[in-house]
């Protein structure tokens, strides 16, 4: 009795999640996006959606991953405090995270008076893009990352060391490699973040054609006058979301041992 109402249960939230993307999907064909492509707005915002994404993730991949290697490997004081600030982004309402990052790099802002002083500007350019993306998406690559070097076995490191390893090659040759299937999981999931970012960038960039209207905001402005672009819009974030989703699957199963398609639970080693 309880399985079947677990998988009753279980069939109306598959449905319930299904229910839109099919209506999405069944409101515009593929060579109606294709031939959309061609439309100055849609691939102006596509372009600069792929752009601000990719430097985003580099520098989240770049802070992260000493970030991550440092909460698995070392125990400081105020680690709780720096392991919450770093996850407090996944909770953080988007909208409130676009105004505290106003309120810190505004020109009167913390750190915004003293960029200010030298001629620098962030809030309302596409550099405040990949500021919001960085901020808002960093926390999903760093969770991942972090478990991916705490789950190498320790032994393969003390064994390197008593070899006269240093601790760079360590993580270069033995810790990153390891880890490489939960970094490449956290950067996918960070990319997503990044892409789908509409809340903080609104709020510290705003929505400027050309310069901060990424393929979400441009979606918001097209409903408002031309529903056919945010529909093609629409299809072009759920179609990378969807690549990432299967990026991110083939990366789980390739761990496991199992194909995509495979529906066995993996047996413990």
């Amino acid at each position: 009795m309880f399985t079947r109402v677990a998988i009753a249960l279980t069939a109306i939230l598959v449905l319930f999640l299904a229910l839109p993307v099919v209506g999405l999907l069944l409101r515009v064909s593929p060579g109606e996006v294709v031939a959309r492509l061609s439309d100055a707005d849609v691939r102006e915002a596509l372009l600069l959606s792929l752009r601000t994404t990719a430097v985003s993730c580099a520098l989240v991949v770049l802070l992260g991953t000493p970030a991550a290697y440092v909460l698995a490997t070392r125990g400081f004081a105020g680690k709780a405090a720096v392991e919450s600030l770093l996850e407090l982004p996944m909770v953080l309402p988007p909208t409130v995270a676009g105004f505290a990052l106003l309120c810190a790099f505004g020109r009167m802002g913390l750190a915004g008076h003293a960029l200010t002083a030298f001629g620098v500007q962030l809030p309302f350019t596409t550099a405040a893009v990949v500021g919001a993306q960085t901020f808002m998406a960093s926390p999903y690559f760093v969770s991942p990352a972090r478990a991916g070097f705490e789950s190498v076995d320790r032994r393969l490191l003390e064994a390197a060391g008593t070899l006269r390893a240093g601790e760079a090659f360590r993580f270069t040759r033995i810790l990153v490699p390891l880890s490489l299937p939960s970094l490449l999981a956290g950067l996918a999931l960070a990319a997503a973040r990044a892409l789908g970012e509409f809340g903080a960038t609104i709020m510290f960039a705003g929505n400027l054609g050309g310069v901060t209207r990424t393929m979400p905001l441009a979606v918001y402005v097209a409903l408002q006058s031309d529903v056919d672009t945010a529909l093609v819009l629409s299809v072009l974030l759920l179609a990378a979301s969807v690549a990432l989703l299967a990026g991110l699957r083939l990366l789980r199963h390739r761990r496991t041992g199992l194909t995509p398609f495979d529906a066995r639970t993996p047996r413990p080693a």
